[in-house]
C-alpha cells in the first residue's frame, strides 16, 4: 500500500491498545476505519472518535467476522487492508486448562484463519489485497510463563507466512506485526512475569501504529516495532541450544 488516503481498513480487537491507536494513525492519513470489538461501547468510542464504522462482534468465530467482512464490503463496496489484531494472553503450562487452550487457539489463530476465508475471494477477484497479522514477539522467539500464547503466536506466524508465500502472486501482501512489550492492558494483566520481562523495554501503542504505517509502504513480511528483536531471532536461528540456555536462566530467575 503505497498511501492509506481513501484506502478501507478492517481492524479487529480495536477498541483499545494497538487496534486503537493504528485506527486513529490510519484515519489521520485519510483511511476510513472499520471498528470491530467484542467491547461494543469501546468500539463504538473509536469509531466516532476517527470517523468510522463500529461493527461490534466476535471476530474469532465464523459467522462474527462474516458479518463483519460483509458489512464493510456492503458499505464501502471493498476492503483494501484487513488487520486480524484481536488477541488473548493466557499464562501458564500443559496444566492449564483445554478451556483456556482451546479459547487461546480461537482467538490467536481461528481468527486470522476465518478472516483470511472470508476476505481472500474478495481480494482473489479483484486481484489485491493487504492482510496484516498481530502476532508477537512471543511468535518469532517465546513467552516465558505461557505456553498457550508462544504456541499460538508461532502458529499465527506460520498460517501468516503460508499465507504470504501462497497468495503474493495473486496480489495479495500478508504481513506480520511482531511487538514486544507494549503498554497495553494486556501487559497490565500478564503478571509479574510479564512486567519482569517486558516492562523495561515496553513501547506505547502509538509507536507500534507509526512502524505500521512505515511498513505498510515496502510491505516487508516482519514488521517489527522492537528493532532488538531482529537481533535475537537472528541469534535463535543460528544457535538455538545457545538461545535455549540464555532463556533457561531467564527461567530460573523468575523461579527464584
Amino acid at each position: 500500500m503505497d498511501s492509506l488516503a481513501d484506502a478501507v481498513v478492517v481492524i479487529t480487537g480495536a477498541g483499545n491498545g494497538i487496534g486503537a491507536a493504528m485506527s486513529r494513525k490510519f484515519a489521520a492519513r485519510g483511511a476510513t476505519v472499520v471498528v470491530n470489538d467484542l467491547d461494543a461501547d469501546a468500539a463504538r468510542r473509536v469509531a466516532t472518535e476517527v470517523g468510522g464504522l463500529a461493527v461490534p462482534g466476535d471476530a474469532a468465530a465464523d459467522e462474527g467476522v462474516r458479518a463483519l467482512v460483509d458489512t464493510a464490503l456492503g458499505q464501502y463496496g471493498r476492503i483494501d487492508l484487513f488487520c486480524a489484531n484481536a488477541g488473548v494472553a493466557t499464562a501458564g503450562g500443559p496444566e492449564t486448562s483445554d478451556e483456556l487452550w482451546d479459547r487461546t487457539w480461537e482467538i490467536n489463530v481461528m481468527a486470522h484463519v476465518r478472516a483470511a476465508r472470508a476476505v481472500l475471494p474478495h481480494w482473489l477477484e479483484r486481484g489485491s489485497g493487504h492482510f496484516l497479522a498481530t502476532v508477537s514477539a512471543a511468535g518469532l522467539l517465546t513467552m516465558l510463563g505461557s505456553a498457550p500464547y508462544s504456541v499460538t503466536k508461532h502458529a499465527a506466524l506460520g498460517f501468516a507466512e503460508w499465507m504470504s508465500v501462497t497468495y503474493a502472486d495473486r496480489g495479495v501482501t500478508v504481513q506480520a506485526l511482531c511487538p514486544q512489550g507494549v503498554r497495553t492492558d494486556m501487559l497490565e494483566g500478564s503478571g509479574e512475569a510479564g512486567q519482569r520481562l517486558l516492562a523495561a523495554e515496553a513501547i506505547e501503542p502509538e509507536q507500534v501504529a507509526d512502524t505500521v504505517v512505515d511498513a505498510l509502504g515496502d510491505e516487508r513480511f516482519l514488521v517489527l516495532p522492537h528493532a532488538e528483536v531482529a537481533q535475537r531471532y537472528a541469534q535463535r536461528a543460528a544457535d538455538p541450544d545457545r538461545w535455549q540456555a540464555g532463556m533457561r536462566k531467564l527461567q530460573r530467575g523468575l523461579e527464584q
